[in-house]
C-alpha cells in the first residue's frame, strides 16, 4: 500500500510571522511520517524558519521551484543544494503556473527532475489539461506526454521516488473540481504511462496526487479511488483549520 501524502503549495502568499504562527498551530497535530507524509510548499524565504519550527516533528517542508542548476548568473533563482543543505525534502516541479507564466516546458521540468535527484529532494512533478484542451479531448495526450518528458533519463529507483500531482489547470483555483471518477481515470493513465516507461512494480509504487480546489468537503472521495495517493492542495493549505481537516479526511 503507497503512503498517502498531502501537501500544500502556498503560492505566494502569507507573511513571514502568519507562516511560523501556521507552524506552530499544526505542527503537533498532523499525523506520524509512518502513516502519511505532510508537506507544506511554502515561499522560499519562510522555509529555513518554518523547518527550524518544526524540527523533530512529522511536518516537512517543500519548495514551491527552484533551478536545474546548483550556481551560476541565475539571478533570483533558488538552488537546488541550498535547498537542501538547509534540511528541506520536497520540491514541486512544473506546476501549471510556473508553466504558463515563467516559461518552464517539458524539457526544464525533465532537467529539474534530475537535479532533484542529485541533491535527494524529492520532486513533487505537475502535470495537467487546459480547459480547452479537455473539452478538445486531448486530456490523455497531454498527460502522458508530460509524464513521459519529465521522467526521461530517469533509473527505476528515482522513478518509484517521484511524486506525480495530477492537476487540471481548469480546476485550479476556480472552485471547480474534476469528479472522483475522471480524476482516478486520469491518475490511472499517469499510472499506465510509467508502467510502460520502467514496469508494473515501478507504477505501483509511484505516489500520484490530485490538485485543483481540494477542499475538507472533497478529499476523502478522492482518497478513496484506487489511483489517488494524496493531494496538492491549494487555498485550502492556507489555513491550519481546514488543512488539518483535509489531513484527517484523507485516513481512508
Amino acid at each position: 500500500m503507497r503512503k498517502p501524502i498531502i501537501a500544500g503549495n502556498w503560492k505566494m502568499n502569507k507573511s513571514y510571522s502568519e507562516a511560523m504562527t501556521f507552524t506552530r498551530e499544526v505542527n503537533q497535530k498532523i499525523p506520524s511520517e509512518d502513516v502519511m507524509d505532510t508537506v507544506i510548499c511554502a515561499p522560499a524565504i519562510f522555509l529555513k524558519g518554518m523547518e527550524e519550527r518544526a524540527e523533530d516533528t512529522p511536518l516537512q517542508m517543500g519548495a514551491q521551484t527552484m533551478h536545474f542548476e546548483n550556481s551560476g548568473a541565475f539571478t533570483g533563482e533558488i538552488s537546488p543544494k541550498s535547498l537542501a543543505d538547509i534540511g528541506i525534502s520536497f520540491v514541486i516541479i512544473g506546476h501549471s503556473e510556473r508553466r504558463e507564466m515563467f516559461n518552464e516546458t517539458d524539457e526544464t521540468v525533465n532537467k529539474k527532475m534530475h537535479a532533484a535527484f542529485r541533491e535527494d529532494l524529492t520532486p513533487i512533478m505537475c502535470c495537467g489539461e487546459t480547459l480547452n484542451q479537455k473539452e478538445e479531448g486531448f486530456t490523455e495526450k497531454v498527460v502522458s506526454e508530460q509524464v513521459t518528458k519529465g521522467f526521461n533519463g530517469l533509473s527505476k529507483e528515482q522513478a518509484k521516488r517521484a511524486i506525480v500531482a495530477y492537476e487540471p489547470i481548469w480546476a485550479i483555483g476556480t472552485g471547480r473540481t474534476s469528479s472522483p471518477e475522471d480524476a482516478n481515470k486520469t491518475c490511472g493513465l499517469i499510472r499506465q504511462v510509467i508502467e510502460q516507461l520502467y514496469d508494473n512494480e515501478t507504477a505501483q509504487s509511484v505516489r500520484i496526487q490530485y490538485g485543483g480546489s481540494v477542499k475538507p468537503e472533497n478529499i476523502s472521495s478522492l482518497m478513496e479511488k484506487e489511483h489517488i495517493d494524496g493531494a496538492l492542495v491549494g487555498g485550502a493549505s492556507l489555513q491550519a483549520d481546514s488543512f488539518l481537516a483535509i489531513i484527517e479526511g484523507a485516513k481512508v
